[in-house]
């Protein structure tokens, strides 16, 4: 037994000596230790980045923007036109539901901005906008105009393009100008009619022009059915035709005029507005149609009116 133990003895000498098991986690701990003992950032210097591969921010700039610079952050309000404001809404709310005469006072009492606004209609309705039975789109033409200059470009060809000129067209043609948009992104027009031949081609236009609501649609009244007077569609719009549609809360918006606007133009133009929505109704719906009508000036709150 002596002789086995010395034997095996010198075989264990000469092999290299291997690494005990107990030590990767003690390595391990050690490391953690030493994480734990090193000394914490101060508290007004800059934390580090979430993500890694993130990179960091020069030296020379801040970490963070200020306040009011960030897009869709608006600056702060001064304090005397948050008094002013809160002043008005407490005003509003006093009066509540008026007449449309009434509300038209209290609007320029409101006045506040040193151009000449635009009066606008904001109708609240009863609709579901997730179905497309109860969408609602439109135009229609008011009796004293909106108090601007349209510029009009009509997709026309042949004897339509002096048509659309003796009616006052800005700008009037079929391929020329279908190659300006598309090659130039030229867009120096407010409202884009059609003649109904001209619409195989104008429909390349579609993704240029229909988020920007120009696209000519028969919805809108903006295409021209064949054999229909040109020269009088261009009128209208020329001399106020206004196009609405409804949105994704169910609401409809309208500019109807300017403040410089006397009271019976305003009343008409809005009471022309008001009656083509009624009179669109869609047979699905149910309930009340039109929940409130609110008119107010650009830079003015809202005056909720009976009509």
């Amino acid at each position: 037994m002596a002789k086995k133990q010395s034997g095996e003895a010198p075989e264990k000498a000469a092999g290299t000596p291997e690494a005990p098991a107990e030590k990767k986690p003690r390595e391990g701990k050690a490391k953690g230790k030493d994480e734990k003992s090193k000394p914490e950032a101060p508290a007004g210097a800059s934390a580090a980045p979430a993500t890694e591969g993130a990179a960091p921010a020069p030296s020379g700039e801040p970490a963070a923007k200020k306040k009011g610079r960030q897009p869709g952050i608006p600056p702060r309000r001064g304090k005397k036109l948050r008094a002013q404001l809160k002043n008005q809404q407490s005003k509003m709310a006093k009066e509540g539901v008026v007449p449309l005469k009434r509300a038209l006072s209290l609007v320029r009492g409101l006045r506040r901005a040193k151009f000449d606004e635009t009066i606008e209609v904001h109708m609240s309705l009863g609709i579901d906008p997730t179905q497309s039975d109860q969408m609602i789109r439109g135009s229609v033409a008011l009796p004293h105009g909106v108090g601007k200059v349209v510029r009009v470009l009509v997709f026309c060809q042949g004897d339509n393009v002096g048509k659309a000129q003796a009616g006052g067209a800005d700008f009037a043609g079929s391929d020329e100008f279908i190659k300006k948009i598309q090659g130039e992104g030229w867009l120096d027009f407010d409202v884009a009619l059609a003649t109904q031949d001209m619409m195989g081609q104008v429909s390349r236009l579609g993704k240029v022009l229909g988020p920007r609501g120009l696209m000519p649609t028969p919805k809108a009244g903006t295409v021209i059915p064949t054999g229909q007077d040109v020269a009088a569609a261009v009128r209208e719009f020329k001399a106020g035709k206004v196009e609405y549609r409804s949105d994704k809360g169910g609401n409809v918006h309208a500019g109807v005029g300017k403040v410089s606007f006397d009271d019976e133009r305003l009343t008409s133009n809005i009471t022309t507005f008001v009656e083509q929505i009624r009179s669109v109704k869609p047979a699905g719906v149910k309930g009340h149609y039109i929940r409130s009508i609110t008119v107010k000036a650009t830079m003015s709150p809202g005056v909720t009116v009976a009509m």
